[in-house]
């Protein structure tokens, strides 16, 4: 039987959990995720679960946070004048905007942490970052 290895494309279906047990995605009810393995399409320590796995095979491991979405970055949450948006949006907690980053030109998305009458703190940090990761995976098809 063949096992996954680097340049297969393969088809999972997944439970993504965090630490406390909370599900924070799941393809359970949708068509498996299909990707290539070792092509930079998903993250790192997800592909090194599906390694070797055979067709129908699951497993259950947790991704440690650099090998997920990286470590949490202070630097990328920053403090804007309310001033600087556009009048015609009314942020709100938990809302994302897409910003571009001065350094690199890149556009990035940004979340919404925090609203006062003076100003709004944005967080560019991915939404899993610094957070282990617990995901149940089953191998559907190496295609």
């Amino acid at each position: 039987m063949a096992q996954v290895k680097p340049g297969d494309t393969v088809q999972v279906h997944y439970t993504g959990k965090l630490e406390d047990g909370t599900i924070f995605d799941s393809s359970e009810n949708r068509e498996p995720l299909e990707f290539t393995v070792g092509t930079g399409q998903i993250i790192p320590g997800f592909e090194q679960i599906v390694m070797g796995m055979n067709s129908g095979e699951s497993r259950t491991a947790t991704i440690p946070s650099h090998m997920a979405y990286g470590h949490y970055d202070n630097e990328m949450v920053i403090v804007v004048n309310r001033n600087q948006v556009p009048d015609d949006i009314e942020p709100k907690v938990g809302q994302q905007i897409q910003m571009r980053n001065n350094e690199d030109g890149r556009e990035v998305i940004a979340t919404i942490t925090k609203v006062s009458e003076f100003s709004i703190t944005l967080d560019g940090n991915h939404p899993l970052a610094g957070k282990d990761l617990t995901f149940d995976v089953r191998l559907v098809g190496i295609i």
